[in-house]
């Protein structure tokens, strides 16, 4: 969370060129996408005219060309210009484009072109892996999440400035809460001054919480996301294995997928035996068990659906054996905002 507006800072309105890794699909020229960001001209038509004159007789005849700018003066304007190419979200595009777009970057890189590539943490390395000969050429900036007590000070001298009372506990179970995010942690705030306003009070209790967590999704979209994850793929007539669980609901592997992430500890990052000790646990000992390969299986498919759909889909990522929870508010949505669903 950030990369994006540091990027801008840093470099500047006047330099940088952002294009994302979702402009590229598998049919795109990478340096046609690139040069249109500048807005210069990589296809063209030319058409010249001729006119004949003898006597009171005029003939015309006209002749077309087309042309096709060189990857050389795409590169020569951006170094001329001191633009800077910024290509975010670098893990959206395909396999396939990453790999073009990784040898493409190792020869505009020799020639002075200054590139940022903007990607999540656990895919910092796509852009290497697509590549080996950019890893001597790359210099690695990893921006970390936010830490605990530094999203507790949000809270903390934020309700001092307020005159609202507010415990050292209370806080620190709101950084837990908030999942890395400060602007979460803002939110829920927000939503706590609104509800002590309400009761005319001046005290953040913890009796208070759980309906501030619940008042602060309301303006979160994430219904369909969740509903799209917990039906999984088209069954097409097949009947899926349903587990009974300590609740008394009846869910199918992708529904206890989902279950299983918004239980305790709110975490963004788990590990397939982490996520599978979550499912275990949410169904009675004497009721039957899935088998982790099952498991990881439907995890790919979530995975699949969810890449092929919009942005706010990519809600999570499963890669090298470990789940990533890509959005904080999403996570924060399915802890405190399917009450009644």
């Amino acid at each position: 969370m950030g990369k994006t507006i540091l990027c801008e800072t840093v470099i500047g309105f006047d330099n940088i060129v952002e294009v994302s890794g979702a402009d590229f699909n598998n049919n795109a020229d990478f340096w046609a996408t690139v040069a249109a960001k500048v807005e210069l001209p990589y296809l063209g038509e030319i058409t010249t005219e001729r006119e004949m004159k003898e006597g009171e007789a005029k003939e015309t005849d006209s002749k077309s060309e087309r042309y096709v700018l060189s990857k050389d003066k795409v590169i020569q304007y951006y170094k001329d210009h001191d633009k800077v190419l910024v290509i975010d979200d670098f893990h959206y595009a395909s396999k396939e484009m990453q790999m073009i777009m990784a040898q493409q970057l190792k020869d505009a890189i020799r020639r002075e072109l200054k590139v940022v590539v903007v990607s999540l943490p656990h895919r910092s390395d796509d852009a290497i892996r697509q590549n080996a000969d950019l890893s001597g050429r790359l210099s690695l900036i990893n921006i970390e999440a936010w830490k605990k007590e530094d999203l507790k000070e949000i809270a903390l001298k934020g309700f001092k400035q307020l005159n609202i009372k507010i415990t050292d506990e209370v806080a620190d179970r709101l950084a837990v809460e908030c999942l890395t995010s400060p602007q979460l942690m803002q939110y829920i705030c927000l939503s706590i001054c609104t509800l002590l306003e309400d009761k005319n009070e001046d005290t953040v209790n913890k009796n208070i919480l759980e309906t501030a967590y619940r008042f602060t999704t309301v303006n979160f979209n994430y219904y369909d996301v969740v509903n799209v994850m917990s039906k999984g793929p088209n069954t097409r007539g097949k009947k899926r294995n349903k587990y009974k669980t300590v609740t008394g609901r009846e869910l199918d592997l992708y529904g206890l997928i989902v279950e299983s992430l918004a239980k305790n500890p709110p975490v963004m990052e788990l590990d397939f035996d982490a996520v599978y000790d979550r499912i275990v646990k949410l169904i009675p000992e004497k009721e039957g068990r899935p088998d982790k390969q099952s498991v990881k299986t439907h995890l790919n498919n979530l995975h699949l659906i969810l890449k092929e759909k919009e942005e706010i889909y990519k809600a999570i990522d499963w890669k090298d054996g470990k789940v990533y929870i890509l959005d904080p508010l999403f996570l924060f949505y399915l802890r405190w905002g399917r009450i009644g669903e």
